[in-house]
């Protein structure tokens, strides 16, 4: 009996231990790993960027000359008559008469007022733009992990909290049956120890619920299948040498959303460039080498062939427009300004962010460590309350009281790392130094 008993618990350990193997163990670095690997908004910015890249050509500022290739062949099939001079006259039904042309062609615009370049400047001012906005996603999509990694990290803390006032309410369900069994203690006792710790699993039944919906979370963030199951690390580290003047510094250089409006100024300024250079003539070069043929069933001439070069140039120059070219330069330095003013609201926006994340950030150190002194003065009490407990000094109601102000002392000691965790996160992600 006794073999068979120790059997079934080397069967049920190996069981356990696979099932644990079998989880993952997902560390903060490989989760944005594959965030960057997988996630679609970043593979949609990078693609963007790659279009960007593509368009800042001299060819696609029009800088480059045309050349095409034509052919146009007629036919024709016609019942003619004809009268000359000398009255004499001639006729001919289905007579056949065909052409062929075919060359080819070159056009090159060599002076538009400067606006090509002024083109080509501003295609690369967009790959910029969108090298800006792969960053910005890049950013947001790594806050935007760790935030939830650490919720999710949050979430385990909390049930191992819960899993700890199981063990102490199933003690004292178990100290109260006791109790009751030789008659120190009434019956109210163990129905109230059994209510507490049913309480306490309904609970712990919620807690498992929010982790796992988070763990989904997590996956769906990454990109990958949502039923991928894994676990976190039990620890949450917070860099608690972060200072302000540093961060607006490095805002100031990396904020890709200030970095942003930035570029649009340049954008802005060089089409407006590309508006002026309308005052200015338009000068084309042209040329290309051809070749004709044409046969006829009736006339003075049945054959004739022709082949050559043409070239030639020419030039336009706008002379009125009903005002339009007012108009649009004045629109376009409107727009300047407008990027401008967007800059320093962008500038101000910042500021603010970054001044009230960092105040919370302090808020939120403080609470750290007092968190940390309040769960340790309540796990003193609660040892001290459930020796007291088994002894029988203290009634029920003490010991629940003392259980509670230490689940819900390390609940809070959890929740103020979790925030000054998002915290920290906020400030690096406004200051473009969250590391990835």
């Amino acid at each position: 009996m006794y073999t068979k008993t120790l059997f079934k618990c080397l069967v049920l350990l190996l069981f356990c231990v696979a099932k644990s193997n079998a989880q993952e163990v997902l560390t903060i670095e490989n989760a944005v790993k594959i965030a960057l690997d997988n996630n679609f908004e970043i593979k949609i910015a990078s693609n963007n960027l790659k279009i960007n890249e593509t368009n800042a050509t001299i060819g696609n500022a029009g800088m480059l000359p045309k050349v095409t290739a034509s052919v146009v062949d007629n036919n024709s099939i016609q019942n003619t008559s004809q009268i000359r001079q000398d009255g004499t006259s001639t006729s001919l039904s289905n007579a056949k008469n065909n052409s062929l042309n075919y060359g080819v062609g070159l056009d090159w615009t060599i002076f538009d007022g400067m606006r090509m370049f002024a083109q080509l400047d501003q295609l690369k001012e967009l790959q910029k733009l969108g090298d800006a906005e792969l960053r910005r996603t890049i950013l947001v999509k790594v806050g935007q992990v760790n935030s939830t990694y650490y919720d999710l990290v949050q979430q385990q803390q909390q049930l191992a909290a819960l899993d700890t006032t199981i063990v102490i309410s199933k003690q004292r369900l178990t100290l109260a049956q006791n109790r009751f069994a030789i008659g120190k203690a009434s019956k109210l006792e163990v129905l109230n120890a059994q209510v507490d710790l049913n309480t306490d699993q309904v609970s712990l039944l919620r807690q498992k619920e929010l982790y796992a919906n988070a763990k989904i979370l997590l996956n769906q963030i990454l990109a990958r299948d949502s039923k991928i199951n894994f676990k976190v690390i039990n620890e949450v580290k917070v860099d608690n040498a972060l200072i302000l003047d540093n961060l607006l510094e490095l805002a100031k250089k990396q904020n890709p959303q200030l970095e942003s409006q930035i570029i649009n100024i340049r954008i802005a300024e060089l089409q407006l460039k590309q508006v002026k250079a309308n005052r200015y003539p338009t000068v084309k070069l042209n040329t290309g080498y051809n070749f004709a043929e044409s046969h006829s069933s009736l006339g003075f001439t049945s054959e004739s062939t022709a082949r050559g070069l043409n070239y030639g140039f020419s030039a336009s120059l706008n002379l009125f427009d009903g005002f339009a070219q007012h108009r649009n330069e004045k629109t376009s330095k409107l727009t300047i300004e407008n990027t401008k003013y967007a800059l320093e609201q962008q500038n101000q926006i910042l500021s603010t962010q970054l001044a009230t994340s960092y105040q919370t950030y302090l808020t939120n150190l403080e609470l750290i460590n007092l968190e940390e002194n309040n769960e340790a003065i309540a796990k003193q009490n609660l040892e001290i309350t459930l020796d007291k407990f088994r002894i029988g000094t203290i009634t029920t109601l003490e010991f629940r009281t003392a259980q509670l102000n230490y689940v819900n002392a390390k609940v809070r000691y959890s929740n103020a790392q979790f925030e000054a965790k998002l915290s920290e996160i906020a400030l690096k992600e406004l200051a473009g130094n969250i590391s990835f």
